[in-house]
């Protein structure tokens, strides 16, 4: 299989922490998800691998042996930050300037199309729009190009359900569109809004990947426990995570651990990929809000 990231020795230092990640390796046509607590660092990583931010040690290598220096890795990817980067007076004629200057591979009349799809205003100035609607023109902005990896931080969180579901359509059609080749990388705190695109997690607490996996391998590895509160104590030494209350409890286990819960009077579910960030998080020390 191939890698549309690879990276080695990562580590950045802030002014409170760090992100150390010594080996992560991105898969390719597929879409990944950066799941963790606000400041974990997951924008961090995302800044990184897009080139906004160089002040890192360690190598970040994309479609297996390209480096950021190549024209051909800076034209192959699309990046949309949490906030807008779009000058607070422009209006779509000056992105479509822009972006058809920075970009050889911006397609106009697909821009045009898709701020229509998105019933954004072309009369209203950046300033003037909503934090949906300057979401909602940087990802016109990045789809009506032909790239390789779109790398998004918090795509959905100013986004209504609606538009949420708009995007993952958008993400799982660009990847189809890519025969394999296609990948996008998204970082969420909120994973429920993006579960259903998401096709490989990283898991980040605290600057450090705490978990990784393809989401149907994550979904085998853990099993989820829900139990009567009689029988807390004697399932709580053999679970994962735990979390107890008046009326029962529930938690996580390994699906190693599992046949040490026979006998006792507790249910086993498949999991969510947002159980198990929570259970993966809670462990760390972390919480996914």
């Amino acid at each position: 299989m191939n890698n549309c990231v690879e990276i080695k020795d990562f580590i950045k230092k802030r002014k409170n922490y760090e992100v150390n990640i010594p080996k992560l390796q991105i898969p390719e046509g597929f879409a990944t998800a950066f799941i963790g607590e606000n400041g974990a660092g997951k924008t961090t990583l995302i800044d990184a691998i897009a080139g906004i931010d160089l002040s890192y040690s360690g190598t970040i290598k994309y479609f297996s042996d390209h480096t950021l220096t190549d024209k051909y890795v800076r034209e192959n990817i699309g990046y949309t930050s949490s906030v807008s980067y779009f000058q607070p007076h422009w209006k779509m004629r000056q992105i479509i300037e822009v972006c058809s200057l920075l970009f050889e591979n911006f397609d106009k009349e697909k821009f045009i199309e898709i701020c229509q799809k998105f019933k954004l205003p072309d009369n209203k100035s950046v300033a003037q729009l909503s934090d949906g609607n300057k979401m909602r023109l940087m990802l016109a902005s990045v789809f009506a190009r032909q790239t390789r990896l779109l790398l998004m931080d918090e795509p959905a969180s100013p986004l209504d359900p609606v538009m949420r579901d708009c995007l993952c359509e958008m993400i799982q059609q660009y990847i189809a569109d890519g025969n394999g080749n296609k990948s996008v990388c998204f970082s969420t705190h909120n994973i429920s809004d993006m579960e259903m695109v998401t096709d490989y997690a990283v898991i980040i607490s605290g600057g450090n990947v705490a978990e990784c996996g393809f989401v149907e391998d994550l979904k085998e590895k853990y099993i989820a426990v829900k139990g009567e509160k009689s029988c807390a104590d004697a399932a709580k030494k053999f679970l994962y995570s735990f979390s107890g209350g008046n009326y029962g409890f529930e938690g996580m286990c390994l699906s190693e651990d599992a046949d040490k819960l026979a006998g006792m009077d507790v249910k086993l579910e498949t999991p969510s990929l947002h159980q198990i960030s929570v259970a993966v998080l809670k462990k760390c020390g972390g919480d996914l809000s």
